[in-house]
C-alpha cells in the first residue's frame, strides 16, 4: 500500500473513533458496559465503510510450481484382451499413476486410444481399431511447445492410420511399455487378402492372398477357399524358418449373379495358439453386364490416359479409345466421351442423334466451339482465340447426385479459350470457373438433361493435373476416382428422377464404418433440407430391429450404423413427411482385425523409441521405466512468483461484516430500550 493510503486509513480510524465517541459518550450520563459495546460496534461499522470508500489494494505474492507433463497413454483396443494382457496393462498403469515420486516430479496426464484418442483413467479394452497415429497427432497439439516424456502402454499392433514410428515429435522422448507375450508361438495367418468388390458373370475374378508363418520348424499347410459347403479353390503351401511368407494368386469362377460370400482358410495338423487369424471371410458382387465407355479424340493428350485410369478403377467399367472416324456403331456404348470435338466429330453427333447415348463433352484449346454450338444448345459459347487458366469453385447446393468437395478449389487450373459461356434450359452446375480468384459466373463442370438424355460438360483441358493433385493431398487417387465414377454413373444411368436416393455398400467388414447416405428431393427436384429421414434396420436372422435418424450434412443425409454384429440385414429408409421409402439389404462379414495378432510388435515400438531418443521397456520392467523417468534431469519443475492485487471493495465478506455490526448494534439498542 502507498503512503497516502496508510494516512487515509489512520484518518479513518480517527474519524470512526470520533463519531463513535460523539454518539455514545459525549454528554452521556452513564458509561455502562452496554454503551461501551455499542460504541465499539459503531466504531467498527464506520471504519469498515470508510475503508471501502478508500478502497486500498492488497498485494499478495505466492510461489507457483509448474511441473513437466508426463503423458501416460493406454492402448484401449481389444487386441490387448486378445493377447491376455488387459490385467497386466491395468496393473502397470496403476503402478505408474500411484507412484508418489512420479506425482511429485510430473503432472501426470492420462489418455486412452483405440480408433480415437481421449482423456481417460478407466479402460475397458473393447476398441475395434488401433490408431497410434491419432495419439501422436493429439499429443503434439495438447502439449504444444513443451518438452515432455510420453509413456505408451501398448502391444504396438496398429490396424488403421499412418505409420506411427515417425509421427511422434522427435524432440519429446517416447517410452513404449510393451505388453503381451513376446515368446514366438507357432502360428499360421492370412495376413492380407485382396479382391475386387465386383466381378462379371461367367468370367473369372482374381484373388490375391498373402500368408504369414511364425515358428521354428518346417510345416506344410492347406489353403482353401469355400463357398457354403463347396470348395472352390485349394492350394498346398510350405513354410520354414527361412521362408515365413507366401503369396497366392487364384482365379475363382463367377458362376452366380448377386452377392457371393466366400471363406478363406489356412490350416495344418499342428495346434495353434490363435486360430482366429487362420480364417478370413470376403464377398464379391457378381454382375451380369459391364458398361462400356468410349473416349473419342482426334488428338493425344494426358487427360485421356488419366480419365481411362479413373473410370476403370470401377471394375464395372470398360474404356475403349477411338478416333472420330473409327466410331460407327454406338449400340453397345453406355457413355460417349467426346474429347475436344471439332468438325471431324460430325458423323458421331449425327449417329448419336439416333442412338441417344449420353455424352461427356470435354473442351480445350483445340475445340471448335462454332461446331459445338451447332450440335447442342445446352451451353452457348462465344469464345476468342486467347487462352486462359480457369480455377474451380464448388457449388454445395448441387443435387443431381451426392458428391463431396474433394478440394476442387486447390486443384490446378484448367485451360480453355477465353470467352463468354451462358447456359440454356435445364443445366445444373457442379463447378463454376474463376480467373485468378475472380468469379466469372460461368460453368466449369455442368450437367444437362433433355427428354431423358443426359450430357456433362467439362470446360477445360489438363484435368490429369487434378488427379495428381488429389493424390498429393490424400496420398491416394481414391477420392478423385470416386468423383469421376459418380459422374460416369450419372451419365450411364437414364433412370427417371427419384425423390429418395439412397447409396450404400452391399457388404461391410466388422469394425468398419457402416454409413448409409440418402438424398430427398422435392417436386422441383431440389434438395430438401427440411426432410425427415429415418432408417429401420432388421437383422435377418434374429429379427431384432433398430431405428436411427439420418442427420443432415452439406448436401445429403447420413446414418452411422456402427456397432452392428456380423450378419445379414434388411433396411428401409423413410421420409416421414411424404411417406416415401426405399428398401434394400447389406451384409456384415465376420472379421475382427484386433484378433489377428499373437505377439506384440516389439520391433516397431523399439524403432519408435529410437526415433525419439527414448527407450522401450517390457511389461516386467515397469520399475526400470519409473527409475529412468525419475533420474532424467531434463524434466525439472519451474517456480514462478505470482503477484496478485486485490481491491478491498472486492471483499464481499467485509460488506457482510458491516451489515452484521449495524444489525447487532440495532438489536442491542432495542433490547436495552435505547431506541
Amino acid at each position: 500500500m502507498t503512503t497516502n493510503t496508510i494516512l487515509l486509513l489512520l484518518l479513518s480510524l480517527v474519524i470512526a473513533g470520533g463519531l463513535s465517541y460523539f454518539q455514545y459518550f459525549f454528554k452521556a450520563k452513564s458509561k455502562s458496559n452496554v454503551i461501551i459495546l455499542l460504541a465499539f460496534l459503531r466504531f467498527l461499522a464506520i471504519f469498515g465503510l470508510l475503508v471501502l470508500l478508500i478502497n486500498p489494494i492488497i498485494s499478495k505474492n505466492s510461489l507457483e510450481i509448474t511441473k513437466t507433463p508426463l503423458a501416460i497413454v493406454v492402448d484401449n483396443s481389444s487386441s490387448i484382451t486378445a493377447l491376455k494382457s488387459d490385467k497386466k496393462a491395468l496393473e502397470i498403469y496403476q503402478k505408474l499413476v500411484s507412484k508418489p515420486a512420479l506425482r511429485e516430479k510430473f503432472e501426470i496426464q492420462s489418455y486412452q486410444f483405440d480408433n480415437d484418442f481421449k482423456t481417460s483413467d478407466k479402460f475397458d479394452f473393447k476398441g475395434n481399431q488401433t490408431n497410434l497415429d491419432e495419439a501422436a497427432k493429439n499429443l503434439k497439439s495438447i502439449n504444444k511447445n513443451l518438452i515432455f516424456p510420453t509413456v505408451i502402454i501398448t502391444d504396438g499392433n496398429q490396424t488403421t492410420g499412418n505409420d506411427y514410428v515417425y509421427r511422434f515429435d522427435p524432440v519429446n522422448k517416447v517410452y513404449p511399455l510393451v505388453v503381451g507375450d513376446t515368446t514366438t508361438f507357432f502360428d499360421l495367418k492370412i495376413n492380407q487378402l485382396n479382391v475386387n468388390k465386383y466381378a462379371f458373370h461367367k468370367n473369372k475374378f482374381p484373388v490375391e492372398v498373402f500368408l504369414q508363418y511364425a515358428g521354428t520348424k518346417a510345416v506344410n499347410a492347406d489353403f482353401t477357399i469355400t463357398q457354403g459347403n463347396s470348395v472352390v479353390a485349394k492350394e498346398k503351401v510350405s513354410f520354414s524358418p527361412s521362408k515365413k511368407t507366401a503369396s497366392l494368386n487364384l482365379l475363382l469362377p463367377a458362376d452366380k449373379v448377386g452377392l457371393q460370400i466366400y471363406k478363406a482358410n489356412i490350416q495344418s495338423v499342428a495346434k495353434e495358439k490363435n486360430s482366429y487369424n487362420n480364417i478370413k471371410n470376403f464377398a464379391v458382387e457378381i454382375i451380369d453386364q459391364k458398361s462400356t465407355i468410349a473416349i473419342v479424340s482426334a488428338i493425344n493428350h494426358p487427360d485421356i490416359a488419366a480419365l481411362k485410369r479413373s473410370i476403370e478403377v470401377n471394375a464395372q467399367r470398360k474404356v475403349i479409345l477411338f478416333k472420330p472416324n473409327q466410331v460407327n456403331d454406338l449400340q453397345d456404348i453406355s457413355v460417349l466421351v467426346l474429347y475436344q470435338p471439332t468438325t471431324a466429330f460430325k458423323a458421331i453427333f449425327d449417329n448419336n442423334k439416333l442412338a441417344g447415348t449420353n455424352k461427356f463433352i470435354i473442351t480445350g484449346n483445340n475445340t471448335d466451339f462454332n461446331f459445338l454450338n451447332q450440335q447442342q444448345n445446352n451451353l452457348i459459347f462465344k469464345m476468342s482465340n486467347q487462352r486462359e487458366d480457369f480455377l474451380s469453385e464448388f457449388h454445395p447446393d448441387f443435387n443431381l447426385f451426392a458428391i463431396d468437395n474433394i478440394g476442387f478449389e486447390n486443384f490446378p487450373p484448367l485451360q480453355n479459350p477465353f470467352g463468354t459461356i451462358s447456359t440454356n434450359g435445364n443445366v445444373s452446375v457442379l463447378l463454376s470457373s474463376k480467373i485468378r480468384n475472380v468469379a466469372t459466373n460461368a460453368p466449369l463442370l455442368a450437367f444437362a438433361e433433355n427428354q431423358g438424355k443426359r450430357t456433362a460438360f467439362l470446360l477445360g483441358e489438363n484435368s490429369w493435373k487434378w488427379r495428381l493433385q488429389s493424390h498429393v493431398d490424400n496420398q491416394s487417387f481414391e477420392k478423385y476416382d470416386v468423383f469421376i465414377d459418380k459422374v460416369v454413373q450419372y451419365l450411364a444411368s437414364s433412370d427417371s428422377k427419384k425423390s429418395l436416393v439412397v447409396t450404400h455398400e452391399s457388404f461391410y467388414n466388422s469394425g468398419e464404418e457402416i454409413i448409409i447416405n440418402a438424398q430427398y428431393f422435392n417436386k422441383n427436384y431440389e434438395f430438401d433440407e427440411k426432410a425427415r429421414l429415418t432408417i429401420g434396420v432388421v437383422n435377418a436372422e434374429t429379427k431384432q430391429t433398430k431405428n436411427y435418424d439420418l442427420l443432415k450434412g452439406s448436401n445429403s443425409f447420413s446414418a452411422n450404423l456402427e456397432g452392428l454384429p456380423a450378419g445379414k440385414y434388411n433396411f428401409t429408409v423413410k421420409e416421414l413427411n411424404s411417406n416415401t421409402s426405399y428398401a434394400s439389404h447389406f451384409e456384415i462379414l465376420d472379421f475382427d482385425i484386433e484378433k489377428q495378432f499373437v505377439n506384440p510388435d516389439v520391433l516397431k515400438l523399439q524403432q519408435l523409441a529410437l526415433q525419439t531418443n527414448g527407450k522401450a521397456f517390457f511389461e516386467d520392467q515397469a520399475d526400470n521405466l519409473i527409475n529412468t523417468l525419475l533420474e532424467n534431469k531434463e524434466y525439472k519443475s519451474i517456480e514462478k512468483n505470482i503477484s496478485t492485487k486485490t481491491p478491498i471493495i472486492d471483499w464481499i465478506w467485509l460488506l457482510i461484516l458491516i451489515a452484521v455490526l449495524l444489525t447487532t448494534e440495532w438489536f442491542v439498542r432495542k433490547y436495552n430500550g435505547l431506541l
